[in-house]
Protein backbone atom coordinates (compact mmCIF):
# COMPACT_ATOMS: atom_id res chain seq x y z
CA UNK A 1 0.00 0.00 0.00
CA UNK A 2 0.93 3.65 -0.85
CA UNK A 3 0.86 6.39 1.62
CA UNK A 4 -1.74 8.43 -0.53
CA UNK A 5 -3.87 5.35 -0.28
CA UNK A 6 -3.49 4.48 3.04
CA UNK A 7 -4.84 8.44 3.76
CA UNK A 8 -7.65 7.49 1.59
CA UNK A 9 -8.97 3.93 2.67
CA UNK A 10 -7.63 4.35 6.49
CA UNK A 11 -9.50 8.05 6.86
CA UNK A 12 -12.18 6.97 9.39
CA UNK A 13 -9.76 5.09 11.52
CA UNK A 14 -7.52 8.27 11.89
CA UNK A 15 -9.63 10.52 11.87
CA UNK A 16 -11.74 8.58 15.06
CA UNK A 17 -8.01 7.68 16.52
CA UNK A 18 -6.97 11.71 16.19
CA UNK A 19 -10.50 12.58 17.85
CA UNK A 20 -9.88 10.33 20.81
CA UNK A 21 -6.86 11.39 21.75
CA UNK A 22 -7.43 14.75 21.28
CA UNK A 23 -10.53 14.66 23.75
CA UNK A 24 -7.98 12.94 25.82
CA UNK A 25 -5.57 15.64 25.73
CA UNK A 26 -8.15 18.10 28.03
CA UNK A 27 -7.07 20.88 26.07
CA UNK A 28 -9.56 24.18 27.77
CA UNK A 29 -10.95 25.75 24.30
CA UNK A 30 -11.24 22.40 22.41
CA UNK A 31 -13.16 20.72 25.57
CA UNK A 32 -15.89 23.73 25.32
CA UNK A 33 -16.09 23.52 21.84
CA UNK A 34 -18.94 20.63 20.55
CA UNK A 35 -17.08 16.87 19.63
CA UNK A 36 -18.53 17.42 16.16
CA UNK A 37 -16.54 20.73 15.56
CA UNK A 38 -13.34 19.21 16.69
CA UNK A 39 -14.17 16.06 14.55
CA UNK A 40 -14.84 18.28 11.86
CA UNK A 41 -11.30 20.45 12.22
CA UNK A 42 -9.82 17.49 12.46
CA UNK A 43 -11.52 16.11 8.82
CA UNK A 44 -10.66 19.44 7.53
CA UNK A 45 -7.14 19.04 8.74
CA UNK A 46 -6.61 15.19 7.78
CA UNK A 47 -8.29 16.52 4.28
CA UNK A 48 -5.64 18.79 3.51
CA UNK A 49 -2.53 16.44 4.47
CA UNK A 50 -4.14 14.23 1.88
CA UNK A 51 -4.28 17.29 -0.71
CA UNK A 52 -0.67 18.22 0.06
CA UNK A 53 1.14 14.84 0.09
CA UNK A 54 -0.62 14.15 -3.06
CA UNK A 55 -0.36 17.29 -5.00
CA UNK A 56 3.51 17.58 -3.27
CA UNK A 57 2.24 21.00 -2.96
CA UNK A 58 3.05 23.03 0.69
CA UNK A 59 1.03 26.02 -0.14
CA UNK A 60 -2.08 25.11 1.10
CA UNK A 61 -1.48 23.50 4.09
CA UNK A 62 0.52 26.83 4.61
CA UNK A 63 -2.33 28.65 3.94
CA UNK A 64 -4.86 27.01 5.85
CA UNK A 65 -2.73 26.93 9.05
CA UNK A 66 -2.22 30.26 8.86
CA UNK A 67 -6.27 31.22 8.83
CA UNK A 68 -6.70 28.79 11.15
CA UNK A 69 -4.30 30.50 13.49
CA UNK A 70 -6.06 33.66 13.22
CA UNK A 71 -9.04 32.39 13.98
CA UNK A 72 -8.06 30.60 16.74
CA UNK A 73 -5.62 33.29 18.13
CA UNK A 74 -8.90 35.35 17.65
CA UNK A 75 -11.13 32.98 19.52
CA UNK A 76 -9.18 32.68 22.85
CA UNK A 77 -7.18 29.23 21.81
CA UNK A 78 -3.49 29.08 23.14
CA UNK A 79 -1.22 28.05 20.48
CA UNK A 80 -0.27 24.74 22.25
CA UNK A 81 -3.88 23.44 22.20
CA UNK A 82 -3.56 24.01 18.39
CA UNK A 83 -0.39 22.37 17.87
CA UNK A 84 -1.36 19.72 20.08
CA UNK A 85 -4.15 19.05 17.44
CA UNK A 86 -1.97 19.02 14.51
CA UNK A 87 0.14 16.42 16.30
CA UNK A 88 -2.30 13.95 17.77
CA UNK A 89 -3.26 14.03 13.72
CA UNK A 90 0.72 13.36 12.98
CA UNK A 91 1.12 11.21 15.71
CA UNK A 92 -1.98 8.48 14.25
CA UNK A 93 -1.12 9.26 10.47
CA UNK A 94 2.39 7.94 11.72
CA UNK A 95 0.78 4.64 13.34
CA UNK A 96 -0.78 3.61 10.28
CA UNK A 97 1.70 4.49 8.09
CA UNK A 98 4.49 1.89 10.11
CA UNK A 99 2.20 -0.90 10.15
CA UNK A 100 0.55 -0.53 6.45
CA UNK A 101 4.05 0.62 4.64
CA UNK A 102 6.70 -1.26 3.31
CA UNK A 103 9.63 -1.22 5.15
CA UNK A 104 11.83 0.26 2.37
CA UNK A 105 9.07 2.83 1.87
CA UNK A 106 8.83 3.75 5.41
CA UNK A 107 11.35 6.88 5.37
CA UNK A 108 9.78 8.49 2.29
CA UNK A 109 6.11 8.17 3.44
CA UNK A 110 6.90 9.27 7.19
CA UNK A 111 8.81 11.87 5.36
CA UNK A 112 6.37 13.34 3.49
CA UNK A 113 3.43 13.67 5.95
CA UNK A 114 6.05 14.85 8.35
CA UNK A 115 6.99 17.42 5.92
CA UNK A 116 3.03 18.35 5.12
CA UNK A 117 2.41 18.85 8.99
CA UNK A 118 5.46 20.28 9.72
CA UNK A 119 4.78 23.11 7.24
CA UNK A 120 1.39 23.38 9.15
CA UNK A 121 2.80 23.91 12.26
CA UNK A 122 5.17 26.73 11.18
CA UNK A 123 2.75 28.71 9.66
CA UNK A 124 0.69 28.36 12.50
CA UNK A 125 3.59 29.18 15.19
CA UNK A 126 4.50 32.32 12.93
CA UNK A 127 1.16 33.57 12.72
CA UNK A 128 0.49 33.24 16.49
CA UNK A 129 3.43 35.04 17.48
CA UNK A 130 3.28 38.07 14.30
CA UNK A 131 -0.52 38.06 16.38
CA UNK A 132 0.59 38.29 20.06
CA UNK A 133 3.61 40.46 19.03
CA UNK A 134 0.56 43.20 18.09
CA UNK A 135 -1.40 42.91 20.88
CA UNK A 136 -1.35 45.14 23.67
CA UNK A 137 0.16 43.41 26.96
CA UNK A 138 -1.31 45.04 30.00
CA UNK A 139 1.50 46.59 32.16
CA UNK A 140 1.99 46.48 35.64
CA UNK A 141 0.35 49.31 37.50
CA UNK A 142 3.25 50.26 40.48
CA UNK A 143 1.58 53.48 41.49
CA UNK A 144 0.31 51.91 44.86
CA UNK A 145 4.29 50.74 45.59
CA UNK A 146 5.84 53.78 44.55
CA UNK A 147 3.39 56.27 44.81
CA UNK A 148 3.46 56.30 48.87
CA UNK A 149 6.06 57.53 51.32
Amino acid sequence: MNLIDLLKTQSSEILESAHQSLNCAYLKSYSKSSQSENRTRLLNLLTLTQQCVSERNLLPMKEYSAQIARERFNAGFGLHEVHTAFNVLEVEIWNRVTKNIAPENLGKALGLVSTVLGAGKEELALTYVSLASKSKTPTLNLTELFGRN
